[in-house]
C-alpha cells in the first residue's frame, strides 16, 4: 500500500500488522498526540493494526495551523484514512477524540457505504448532551492550565516548563474550542454498535450523559463504568485494551 503525503502526516502506524483482519483508528484527547496511543498499538498488534492519529499543531506538526473545529478535523482524518480502507476499521477516541471518532464514522458511512465495525467512545458524554458552562478555550493561559491540572491529563513537568508551554497551549486551546463549540446533526445516526467507556467520578461525563450515546446509533450501545476520573483509562489500560481486542476479534470473525 502506498500512503499519500496527507496520510503520512495524520496517520501513525507504530506497529505494522499486515496480516491483521481489522484496523483500529485511535484518536487522542484534546491536547493529546498520537504517541499517547503507542501502548495501545503495541498491546493489540499483531491481531489488530492500530492507526494512531496525529492532529496538526503539535509535536512534529507543531508548525501547521491548528484546526479548531470538529468538522475540519473529521474531514482531515477521513481524507487521510482513504488509503487504509482496504480492511474493515473500528474507531476509538477519548474525550474530544470520542466525538471526533463519531464524526469520522459518519463520514465513513456516508462516503463509502460501510460504517465502522464499532465505535469505542471513551470519556465523553453523548454528542446530544450539551452543557451550559464557561468555555475553557476563552480563558487566559492560566485558566487553560488550571483545567488541564484539574483533569490530570497532562504531565505536570510539561505544565511547569515555561519553554514547553508556548508550544502546547495553542493546540490545547484550539482543541478545546473544537469540542466546546461542536454541535451534532440530530438527524444522523451511526449504523454501528457503540461501546461507551466512562469513569464513575469523571467531572466531564455523568452516567446518564454516557448512556445517551444510545441515541446516536441504530445498533447496540454497551456502557462500561470504571473507577476513576476523566483519565480513568490510564489506571485501567490493560483491562480496556483486552476489551477492545475481544470485541474486535468477535467483529472480525463475524
Amino acid at each position: 500500500m502506498t500512503a499519500t503525503l496527507q496520510s503520512d502526516l495524520w496517520v501513525r502506524r507504530f506497529h505494522p500488522a499486515p496480516a491483521s483482519p481489522v484496523r483500529l483508528v485511535a484518536l487522542p484527547h484534546a491536547g493529546g498526540s498520537a504517541t499517547y496511543l503507542f501502548p495501545v498499538s503495541r498491546a493489540l498488534s499483531p491481531a489488530v493494526e492500530v492507526l494512531a492519529i496525529q492532529y496538526p499543531g503539535r509535536q512534529d506538526r507543531r508548525h501547521e495551523r491548528v484546526l479548531d473545529s470538529v468538522a475540519d478535523l473529521a474531514d482531515g482524518v477521513f481524507e487521510a484514512l482513504r488509503p487504509w480502507l482496504d480492511r474493515p476499521v473500528a474507531l476509538f477516541g477519548h474525550s474530544m477524540g470520542a466525538v471526533l471518532a463519531y464524526e469520522v464514522g459518519l463520514r465513513l458511512q456516508r462516503e463509502t457505504g460501510r460504517p465502522p465495525l464499532r465505535l469505542f467512545a471513551s470519556g465523553r458524554r453523548a454528542p446530544s448532551r450539551v452543557r451550559d458552562e464557561r468555555y475553557v478555550h476563552t480563558r487566559d493561559d492560566a485558566g487553560v492550565l488550571a483545567e488541564l491540572t484539574r483533569l490530570s491529563g497532562s504531565d505536570p513537568r510539561v505544565l511547569g516548563d515555561p519553554e514547553l508551554l508556548p508550544m502546547i497551549l495553542p493546540a490545547v486551546r484550539g482543541d478545546y474550542k473544537a469540542v466546546e463549540t461542536y454541535r451534532t446533526d440530530p438527524g444522523q445516526r451511526l449504523d454501528a454498535p457503540i461501546t461507551v467507556l466512562t469513569g464513575d467520578a469523571d467531572p466531564m461525563t455523568t452516567l446518564d450523559e454516557a448512556r445517551d450515546w444510545q441515541r446516536h446509533t441504530s445498533g447496540e450501545c454497551d456502557v462500561r463504568v470504571y473507577p476513576g476520573g476523566h483519565f480513568f483509562l490510564n489506571d485501567h489500560a490493560p483491562e480496556i485494551i483486552d476489551l477492545i481486542g475481544a470485541e474486535l476479534g468477535r467483529s472480525a470473525t463475524a
